[in-house]
């Protein structure tokens, strides 16, 4: 992987850039006047990550490129500041103080949900398992400027870790947070969810097992969440019971520890 930044960029940029590129085990290439693709030629390289000025994009090939972004959620929180519900909220019955562990934290716009709800005296943890995935959003976290003081709080409030959950679960004793939620890439995709597919070439692919639930429920106090496609079989299979199901084909399943 190649890191670099915009053109003319600010001294920070620089900085931030070769932090980055340590961090990730990749090599830091002035950006200069050329292309990103120029620089991806001479260092034969498709990967590379682009600090700029707004944002960090990573790059590779043809793929889209990836960025951080809140996504819909701060369109569900201008929902909830004028009186409107948000599904995920309701299913899991988080409230102000709670502990929640998102074991698949992507573009992280669930844990910027559960982090709103949460408040300040409760705690969300983000967990990604790719490592290049996790430093953009991460990064993307802590600088990211929604307009909404109450959204930027919860971002910056949110435990970005790069883990597995198999790993980070494994590690926790009993009972150490009140809710475990999941969001496994979906086998059969929402093609109506544009905002998701950048994602997908980076994501972790593998399937939620019955052992990674039964240590959900060994960790959790309330629930353990898991949102899916509606028609995917893993509701029944892993032992959700399915409390809501949308047109868009998105469901969710919960399991009541309590």
């Amino acid at each position: 992987m190649i890191v670099t930044t915009s053109q003319r960029p600010a001294a920070q940029e620089i900085e931030r850039a070769v932090r980055l590129a340590a961090e990730l085990g990749g090599a830091y290439v002035p950006r200069g006047t050329r292309t990103i693709r120029s620089l991806q030629t001479a260092a034969g390289d498709q990967e590379a990550l682009v600090v700029g000025p707004r944002d960090i994009r990573l790059i590779a090939g043809e793929e889209p490129p990836f960025y951080f972004h809140p996504s819909m959620a701060l369109v569900r929180i201008k929902g909830l500041l004028a009186g409107g519900r948000d599904t995920l909220l309701e299913v899991s019955g988080v409230k102000a103080g709670d502990t929640v562990i998102d074991c698949t934290a992507g573009l992280c716009s669930d844990s910027l949900m559960f982090s709103y709800a949460v408040g300040e005296t409760g705690k969300v943890t983000a967990l990604e398992a790719v490592l290049k995935v996790h430093v953009v959003v991460r990064e993307g976290l802590r600088t990211y400027e929604t307009g909404i003081p109450d959204a930027d709080r919860a971002m910056r409030a949110i435990e970005a870790v790069h883990a597995s959950y198999e790993e980070w679960l494994s590690r926790l004793p009993d009972d150490s947070a009140d809710i475990v939620y999941f969001d496994p890439m979906f086998e059969k995709p929402v093609t109506a969810s544009s905002a998701i597919s950048p994602l997908r070439a980076w994501a972790v692919h593998s399937p939620l097992t019955e052992d990674s639930v039964r240590e959900a429920r060994r960790v959790a106090r309330s629930k353990v969440v898991l949102k899916d496609h509606r028609d995917s079989g893993r509701f029944e299979q892993l032992g959700f019971r399915l409390v809501k199901s949308s047109s868009s084909a998105v469901a969710y399943g919960v399991i009541d520890v309590e």
